[in-house]
């Protein structure tokens, strides 16, 4: 059976690269359709085939985010201590927010941080992003209690609640210009907090 439509003249995951850049720089509702279209040198049709439309995309580009720039997290998750966690996870986010050759900050909390109401989908859709992230290690911190690596007195969600906060305020103070040796007394201070 042939196949119907033609083939893309282009490779999506370098065109959603390109997106990833377009929203990290300009957060969601400063990127227009022509902002995405010029940066991934696709045609609005082939925009709109590929990935839906400027919502769609920015999903997309959450998904790559998370996968390629954040793929860090999964290697702090599987550190054999609840500590080592928190310590992987600070000192690499504090290096990804500040890539000299990436946007400054984080994307999912750029992305959204302001918005038009009829936006609110994706204030939800990043708010539900990051609360996923923030289960993972909810999880992680539980099986450290589990296995007497943390005190039973420790609470796994207050934890993960307080790293998801001290990495927001990373990629915030980033965005504005903050040094990379700056943040980083800034994670070593949040894990002088941190149990052992």
């Amino acid at each position: 059976m042939a196949a119907r439509g033609r083939p893309r003249e282009f490779d999506v995951n370098e065109a959603l690269e390109r997106a990833v850049d377009v929203f990290w720089r300009q957060g969601y509702e400063g990127t227009t359709l022509e902002d995405l279209t010029n940066a991934m040198s696709i045609s609005r049709p082939s925009l709109y085939a590929a990935f839906g439309n400027k919502e769609g995309t920015f999903r997309q580009a959450i998904g790559r985010y998370s996968r390629v720039e954040m793929s860090y997290v999964d290697a702090a998750l599987a550190m054999p201590t609840a500590r080592a966690v928190a310590e992987h996870y600070l000192r690499s986010n504090v290096v990804s927010i500040t890539l000299p050759d990436r946007p400054r900050g984080c994307l999912s909390i750029q992305g959204g941080l302001s918005g038009h109401p009829t936006d609110q989908r994706i204030v939800d859709f990043l708010n539900e992003s990051r609360g996923a992230g923030e289960a993972r290690f909810v999880r992680r911190f539980q099986q450290a209690i589990d296995e007497g690596d943390l005190p039973a007195s420790e609470d796994p969600a207050e934890l993960a609640r307080y790293l998801a906060t001290v990495t927001a305020g990373l990629a915030v103070q980033a965005s504005a210009g903050a040094s990379r040796p700056d943040l980083a007394r800034v994670a070593e201070r949040a894990l002088a907090a941190f149990p052992r």
